[in-house]
């Protein structure tokens, strides 16, 4: 048959014909498939979230969640048409898939922030929950198309809410009577400071009116000392002249007598002129004799001031000397002192280095004692097997054959070739039998060992170690 789908409705067909699922608003539906219809329009569903905070308060979030089938989005129709639309949007299934998912978040979240975190950011803390649960709510197709979360409310049993309002009424009115006293105190402070202004403006002017007042006195009084001097200058500029006439009269007045008394005596005194003349030459000479003796005086000051700075000055060219031998001394003692610092390093640099290589001869030797011990145990207490050990690992033997083979090289010695078994003299084996080829070389090499060992003997007198042979009684005889 034919259908066709409601406004807010959707077909979803299944059967032959269709892979999976599909949705379709009008389609034909054939034998052999089925067809259902889902309903788009949201639920509101309503919950009382019980969370805890992370101060293990408890409290209750009452919320009314708008949800829906997304049906801007193919896929989210898709999800919610194999989850959710074989359920009754109204059935308690779905009711129960939501608040879970719901509840779920948000004590989760609420578990990571204190109860004041929550309170104060209330819009934050909605934000949050909506997103995180619109995130769960994605995997079954459906879309949060409002949401309202009411006021946190107390859980029966825990009155935090309500003490935190009593709080919140008591800060209140604890605030108003701070704000009363504050004005009342402001308002006796404003007076207090009005009339210590007042007190304070009264002070000042009346010592600023002292101050005039004692400048006005000290004008006047500089008023009256300034005429009092002018007077004074006056009187003595007046007396000065009176006294500048008296004086020019004495003047005149002495001139006058000494015209009469020469007048009267210049007959009478000549023998007096002339011994005044006498006596005015002596006087010259007197005159030239202080002055000489005057000179006399300052050349000798002069002469001692020049050999006082002579002196002060190779005094101090001396004392730059001796300043400049000290600083030499100092730099020298310092030269000295960074040499022996440097030797001494030197010193305890090498006595570090024996130290510590004496350190290294004493652990070396405890290790080969200890080699030593060990190999010794090893081999059962027996030294000659030790010895012999210890000569071929460090390859006694073989520095002993070479100095043999270079002490006997100028003597042309004669030289015998062993062989045993098939072969020439050579030592080459005999043709034929290949398999047996290479034991017969190894055979070979071992029969060559007795004579080896008789030879060298027979030249040092050495006896092979016990581990590799021994000689009979007639071959060392021999």
């Amino acid at each position: 048959m034919y259908r066709v789908a409601k406004a807010s409705e959707y077909l979803v067909i299944t059967g032959g014909g269709v892979q999976d699922i599909k949705l379709a608003k009008k389609a034909w539906v054939f034998p052999g498939q089925s067809c259902t219809v889902f309903d788009l329009s949201p639920v509101n569903y309503t919950f009382e979230v019980q969370a805890m905070s992370a101060e293990k308060l408890p409290f209750l979030l009452p919320a009314v969640f708008t949800i829906g089938p997304r049906v801007d989005d193919p896929a989210s129709l898709l999800k919610y048409a194999k989850l959710i639309s074989p359920h009754d949007k109204l059935s308690n299934h779905v009711k129960e898939l939501v608040q879970g998912i719901i509840e779920g978040e948000t004590r989760v979240l609420a578990a990571s922030m204190t109860m004041e975190e929550i309170f104060k950011g209330t819009k934050e803390f909605k934000q949050e929950v909506f997103a995180k649960v619109q995130l769960e709510l994605n995997q079954f197709g459906l879309l949060i198309y409002n949401a309202n979360v009411k006021q946190l409310v107390d859980v029966p049993g825990h009155e935090y809410f309500s003490y935190l309002g009593q709080k919140t009424q008591m800060e209140a009115a604890n605030q108003a009577k701070i704000d009363v006293a504050e004005a009342r105190m402001k308002g006796e402070i404003g007076a207090k400071t009005r009339e210590g202004q007042t007190l304070q403006n009264a002070a000042r002017i009346d010592a600023d009116t002292k101050i005039i007042a004692t400048q006005r006195q000290g004008e006047g009084k500089k008023e009256e000392i300034k005429v009092k001097t002018e007077v004074k200058i006056y009187e003595n500029q007046r007396d000065a002249e009176v006294a500048e006439a008296n004086a020019e009269l004495a003047k005149k007045k002495a001139g006058w007598a000494k015209v009469s008394q020469m007048a009267e005596v210049e007959a009478s005194k000549a023998v007096a002129l002339r011994e005044a003349e006498l006596q005015k030459e002596v006087e010259v000479m007197n005159a030239m004799t202080r002055t000489e003796k005057l000179k006399a005086e300052f050349l000798s000051k002069a002469s001692v001031q020049e050999a006082n700075w002579e002196l002060y000055r190779k005094q101090k060219a001396a004392e730059a000397i001796l300043y400049e031998k000290e600083k030499e001394a100092e730099a020298q003692r310092a030269i000295a002192d960074a040499g022996f610092y440097a030797r001494q390093q030197v010193a305890d640099g090498e006595l570090y280095a024996k130290h510590k290589e004496a350190e290294g001869l004493v652990a070396l030797a405890q290790a080969q004692g200890v080699y030593l011990r060990t190999l010794l145990d090893a081999l059962g207490g027996n030294y000659a097997a030790l010895r012999d050990f210890l000569m071929i690992n460090s390859g006694v033997f073989q520095e002993l054959a070479k100095i043999n083979a270079d002490a006997v090289r100028g003597l042309q010695p004669k030289i015998s070739v062993w062989t045993s078994g098939a072969g020439d003299a050579t030592g080459n084996a005999a043709e034929g039998g290949s398999n047996g080829a290479g034991l017969k070389e190894i055979a070979g090499v071992y029969g060559m060992l007795p004579p080896l060992f008789k030879t060298v003997h027979e030249q040092t007198g050495m006896l092979p170690p016990a581990w590799m042979g021994t000689l009979t009684s007639t071959e060392s005889s021999n």
